[in-house]
């Protein structure tokens, strides 16, 4: 089934043309005729009908039940929901249920919104494929043979796959953007703060980011505008913008788009290259002035990132000890060894060489070699985005140097592996929102266009996406 909007979806639930429980059966069977993708961990059958009847239920009393009545959606697993498991697709949290709801899921049930399934992503948001999972990886929906993406991937091909209108997803360093360019779907990394991350599976806290992954830009916007704003329960959160962010209107004459010239360097495929230059012509066509920008440091993002990174898991990553949830290992005899073999069998590979790394940056002697530099040049990132945000309004550049890898391609190579984030990273580290929009297809697979605004310009860069968007 090829789903209307989301807004289109609500209004015809709050006026009776259809019902929650309704689409709630086509989400669930869509599920399940393309279980072969393996995007799912957990389906959240029971619960999605016994909210899609209450949906209904208000409905048939004559008032609204919200802006996203009747809308099923699929949250990504390190999402805390009720009526499944949240397991970060890690064995070390297999059978944990949670004693509450993220704060992202409780705004969307606010308005009517009903999770249908929890998505597959690599364990701990660890990783770029889902390849990290510990159960099992995700089929890219163009070709089998392909990663996804991740961490998000799971997220990303059931959007692809029209399982459900949209999905969440987390981004830490890429991960909501790299498997929307690698499926062909919209992906948007919000300004750090503007979404609580109460409730969600932490990973690196500095740079995780609550976002949706949709099938155009004024879905994207809607789901934001519902999730944005200050929460109690997350002190990083910050104040949302005084409109709502589905006004998207922008007039291209006049903007200033600059092209990352540090995104269009060597090791960019020439295919991708093309799409990228081909999307900066419509632009300039429809009037937009376009300019080259170099931020000298971005080169260095990836190296910052994953010494920053680590270094917030190896902290994050310490709650799982296996005493009080998650997977304990009942063979200990102390409760030395009850933590050692809990972690060791708990943990898959690449959470502990997170934990290793970011031990070590840490460590005494080696902090103010690393951890200590890796601040500071992101004192300077932040620096320079500021100085090219003076002369430009938006910056462009791929979201991934190439199309999506064949499976298995990268996973003996963990460098390899983390170059997949090389464009991404940069977004995280200075706290801008960002977007990948899709921008043709090279080989048959999906290209993905990343635009970036200034701190807590998401609306204008919403606007802009559409405007992109439009363009024929």
């Amino acid at each position: 089934m090829s789903w209307d909007s989301i807004a289109e979806i609500a209004r015809a639930v709050n006026r009776g043309a259809t019902t929650a429980s309704e689409n709630v059966e086509t989400a669930l069977k869509n599920i399940e005729s393309k279980s072969e993708y393996k995007a799912i961990i957990s389906i959240v059958s029971d619960r999605a009908r016994y909210r899609a009847k209450q949906i209904d239920a208000i409905v048939s009393s004559g008032k609204s039940a919200g802006r996203l009545a009747g809308v099923p959606f699929i949250a990504k697993d390190n999402f805390l929901t009720f009526g499944s498991e949240t397991t970060a697709a890690s064995n070390i949290l297999k059978g944990f249920n949670a004693p509450y709801q993220a704060s992202a899921i409780e705004k969307l049930e606010a308005e009517g919104a009903i999770c249908v399934a929890k998505a597959n992503l690599d364990a701990f948001a660890h990783g770029s494929s889902t390849e990290n999972s510990d159960f099992f990886t995700t089929l890219n929906p163009h070709d089998k043979s392909r990663v996804a993406g991740g961490s998000s991937g799971g997220s990303a091909a059931a959007v692809a796959l029209g399982m459900a209108p949209f999905a969440l997803g987390t981004d830490t360093g890429g991960s909501i953007r790299l498997p929307a360019s690698y499926t062909g779907c919209v992906g948007y990394k919000p300004t750090y703060g503007l979404v609580s991350r109460s409730g969600v599976v932490a990973m690196a806290s500095s740079l995780d980011c609550i976002g949706p992954l949709t099938r155009n830009v004024d879905d994207a916007a809607l789901i934001l505008d519902v999730m944005a704003g200050k929460d109690a329960l997350d002190g990083t959160t910050i104040n949302r913008d005084s409109t709502t962010y589905t006004d998207l209107s922008i007039d291209l004459q006049g903007k200033t788009i600059g092209i990352v010239k540090e995104y269009m360097d060597e090791g960019l495929s020439p295919e991708v290259r093309n799409k990228i230059l081909g999307a900066v012509d419509k632009l300039k066509k429809a009037g937009a002035r376009v300019t080259e920008v170099s931020l000298p440091s971005l080169p260095l993002a990836l190296a910052v990132y994953y010494i920053i990174c680590p270094a917030e898991v190896s902290s994050n990553l310490s709650r799982y000890d296996g005493q009080r949830y998650g997977y304990s290992d009942k063979s200990a005899k102390t409760i030395d060894e009850s933590y050692e073999k809990s972690r060791e069998k708990g943990f898959g590979i690449e959470a502990k060489r997170r934990i290793m790394i970011g031990t070590y940056v840490l460590s005494s002697g080696y902090y103010d070699a690393y951890y200590k530099k890796a601040q500071t040049v992101r004192t300077k990132l932040i620096n320079e985005f500021n100085k090219a945000f003076e002369s430009v309004d938006f910056l462009i550049g791929p979201t991934a140097p190439d199309i999506a890898f064949k499976i298995g391609a990268n996973t003996k190579d963990p460098l390899m592996m983390y170059l997949a984030d090389i464009m991404t990273v940069g977004a995280n580290l200075v706290g801008v929102p960002s977007i990948s929009l899709p921008c043709g297809a090279s080989n048959g697979m999906p290209v993905g266009l990343q635009i970036i605004a200034n701190q807590k310009h998401d609306r204008a860069l919403l606007s802009l996406s559409k405007a992109y968007e439009d363009l024929k």
